[in-house]
């Protein structure tokens, strides 16, 4: 199953891209098999420290391919490239997610 993570922040897709991967509000999780889209609250986004890292094992947890987000700390980083997942640094603010789904979407 092909699952993409876009960093989020709010769970809908009119929210803003969030261009922080470890503190992040939410990540939408595209899975590009299907076309379904679900969004999954980060838990960790306010913690003193470990925030990035807790995120990537829930990226390998939940089986993530691709993951775009405008940067990554150097311990997510190393743990993604671990599992070979994919990152893709967006430049781009104020962005939707859905804006960035439908270029997925069309990329495809």
């Amino acid at each position: 199953m092909k699952k993409t993570v876009i960093t989020s922040t709010g769970n809908g897709l009119s929210s803003i891209f969030d261009r922080r991967f470890g503190r992040a509000g939410w990540y939408c999780v595209f899975n590009e098999e299907n076309g379904s889209v679900e969004f999954i609250e980060n838990k960790h986004s306010d913690a003193g420290h470990g925030a990035g890292t807790r995120a990537a094992e829930k990226m390998v947890e939940i089986g993530v391919e691709k993951i775009l987000s405008g940067d990554f700390g150097p311990k997510a980083k190393e743990l993604l490239d671990r599992f070979q997942i994919q990152m893709v640094i967006l430049k781009e603010e104020d962005i939707t997610v859905g804006e960035i789904l439908e270029r997925l979407k069309r990329a495809k």
